[in-house]
């Protein structure tokens, strides 16, 4: 059995390898919506509130067309359940996020959202 132990890998070109038959994440980030800061992140420029439970979550490297997996997360203080949907139109470089209230079926604000994209980059 061989061990390899490196620091960084990146393809011959200089940027991020290409894994092949692994499903790694992508992106991924955790927003405080309250501060509206970004805790923490991968391949994740910016994320904006687009309204009342409307969120906005923009790649620094696109994926390489429209159909990528996003799994959702959010807290809320408040005494509801929430639904987390990634919705809307996505691009290869924007995925946008929809937080609702399950008791009436209203879109709700999170206090904060995480979220995983998986598929491939461009």
């Amino acid at each position: 059995m061989s061990t390899l132990k490196a620091d960084t890998i990146q393809s011959t070109g200089g940027g991020p390898v290409t894994l092949t038959k692994q499903t790694a994440a992508k992106a991924w980030s955790n927003v405080d919506l309250d501060s509206f800061q970004i805790n923490g992140s991968f391949n994740i420029s910016t994320a904006s509130d687009d309204g009342v439970g409307r969120y906005t979550a923009s790649l620094v490297n696109n994926m390489s067309d429209v159909n990528y997996a996003s799994t959702t997360g959010s807290t809320m203080s408040t005494s509801y359940s929430a639904e987390r949907t990634a919705s809307g139109q996505h691009t290869t470089g924007t995925c946008f996020l929809h937080n609702r209230n399950t008791n009436d079926n209203g879109d709700a604000d999170a206090d904060e959202l995480s979220l995983v994209l998986t598929g491939d980059l461009a």
